[in-house]
């Protein structure tokens, strides 16, 4: 493709700020999606006024959604051990705050989600910089699926607890 990437009328490229990989915006429905846009940009939708960095516009709950996480166990969760340690005995508040820490360096830019998940991902996907590919609904833990479908592409969970441990969730797609 060509260095100047021509867009189809009616999206943006963006940076996300969590992330610091490129998106593209639908400037009509304030939508957004990872994949570079084929098509014009649709102008139905929410019709509302919002942000880039607010709500999704209309309502639309998504079949399926693409997340990243970042898993912490602790003595507590469900098989305490991973590819990292095979006998964790943190516990569930220690869990809690390592993630505290995880988070704000991401919020802060201090690091990416990237980066942390495949050092400290307690996840095997974290050589995957904890990408888990794409989901539907009844195929993750009620708790973790609640949090992933309520974010919009592009946002940061906060603290999320599971019988796995406690993560933190981006939502990619």
């Amino acid at each position: 493709m060509p260095d100047a990437e021509q867009l189809p009328e009616g999206w943006e490229k963006r940076t996300s700020r969590y992330t610091g990989l490129s998106y593209y915006l639908n400037v009509h429905t304030k939508e957004s999606q990872w994949d570079q846009p084929t098509e014009p940009a649709k102008k139905s939708g929410g019709g509302g006024s919002g942000s880039a960095s607010g709500s999704a516009a209309g309502g639309d709950a998504p079949d399926e959604v693409q997340c990243l996480h970042l898993l912490v166990k602790h003595k507590g969760s469900r098989r305490p051990s991973s590819w990292r340690e095979a006998n964790i005995t943190r516990t569930k508040e220690e869990a809690q705050l390592l993630l505290e820490v995880y988070r704000n360096k991401i919020v802060n830019q201090e690091a990416t989600f990237d980066e942390l998940a495949r050092s400290y991902s307690d996840c095997s996907s974290a050589k995957r910089g904890g990408d888990l590919g794409k989901f539907g609904r009844g195929q993750m833990q009620a708790s973790f699926e609640d949090a992933a479908f309520k974010l919009n592409v592009g946002q940061l969970s906060g603290i999320v607890d599971s019988d796995s441990g406690l993560h933190i969730i981006l939502r990619k797609a």
